[in-house]
């Protein structure tokens, strides 16, 4: 890529015009902010576009927000955003926002009004459910219910912790930069909630998404979907090592977590919920769709 400078005198501001050393590249979409009319400026230099836009970094201001594919009423939903995660925009409109997340680049489409100016969380919710109260007093109105990893900013005010839009108990909450020790204790807090696609834990959460916020409360980035995960997380394991707590395992479009040597703990549509049981049923399940069942298993710090 290479950026030249032009201006004229008492002209506007200099800009920057960019051009290609080459032939733009096929980039993955999922990750890569680029549509018909317009990319992320960053991708300027590897991949021709009508316009280019500069990312505006916004804060969720929803519980949960989807992230669509599009701006229809049919539109699917392929990822969640939750209450204080950023979202970098490139075309904002009355109703919508199209751009890509800040914890894993995901690219969609999200509701205009679950957007606001970006903020600093102090605080995320550790609760598997945590009332907002309207007052520091557990017997006032509740405001909302905000999801476990929903991020804030406040400050404490006896057992509460106030912040814009009520007050939430301090036993629901800890320290933004605070780490899980146990990931896999964290995944195991979901067991029960129910299995939507595309969720990441609002008012349900997939099977990838369950592995991606339960290695990022312990400080691990992990991509959203199972074949990005596949690809960028963990080490291989031998294929006659015993598989111990934490070791990851892919399936065809699936994903789960050893909660020990034989048990998985996944997101899943046949029991549409996460659920912990023995990795040979599931094997049994879907070796009558697959011949491999199981198509690669990956250990965390190995």
């Amino acid at each position: 890529m290479n950026g030249t400078n032009t201006s004229t005198r008492n002209g506007p501001p200099e800009r920057t015009r960019f051009k290609l050393d080459g032939r733009s590249v096929a980039l993955d979409r999922r990750v890569h902010a680029a549509r018909g009319d317009l990319a992320d400026l960053a991708l300027a230099g590897i991949l021709f576009s009508a316009h280019y836009a500069r990312a505006v970094a916004l804060s969720c201001v929803a519980p949960g927000a989807p992230i669509f594919t599009s701006t229809s009423p049919t539109a699917e939903a392929v990822s969640e955003l939750l209450r204080g995660e950023t979202f970098h925009a490139l075309d904002v409109t009355t109703d919508w926002a199209w751009g890509f997340c800040g914890h894993d680049g995901y690219v969609g489409y999200v509701r205009r009004d679950a957007l606001d100016l970006p903020e600093s969380p102090t605080h995320r919710i550790v609760a598997r459910t945590a009332p907002l109260f309207s007052a520091p007093d557990i017997k006032s109105p509740i405001a909302d219910y905000w999801p476990t990893g929903a991020t804030f900013t406040g400050e404490a005010q006896g057992d509460f912790i106030a912040c814009a839009e009520g007050y939430v108990h301090v036993r629901h909450v800890e320290p933004v930069d605070a780490l899980a020790g146990d990931w896999v204790a964290v995944a195991q807090r979901y067991v029960g909630q129910p299995y939507v696609w595309g969720g990441r834990g609002h008012r349900g959460i997939d099977c990838s998404g369950l592995v991606q916020v339960a290695l990022g409360r312990a400080g691990i980035a992990a991509p959203r979907d199972t074949d990005l995960q596949c690809e960028g997380i963990g080490a291989p394991i031998d294929s006659d090592a015993s598989l111990r707590r934490g070791d990851i395992i892919f399936f065809p479009g699936h994903v789960g977590i050893m909660t020990d040597g034989k048990t998985l703990l996944h997101a899943n549509a046949h029991w549409m919920a996460v659920v912990e049981e023995p990795l040979a049923d599931v094997v049994a399940r879907l070796a009558d769709a697959h011949v491999q069942p199981i198509i690669a298993r990956r250990r965390i710090g190995a």
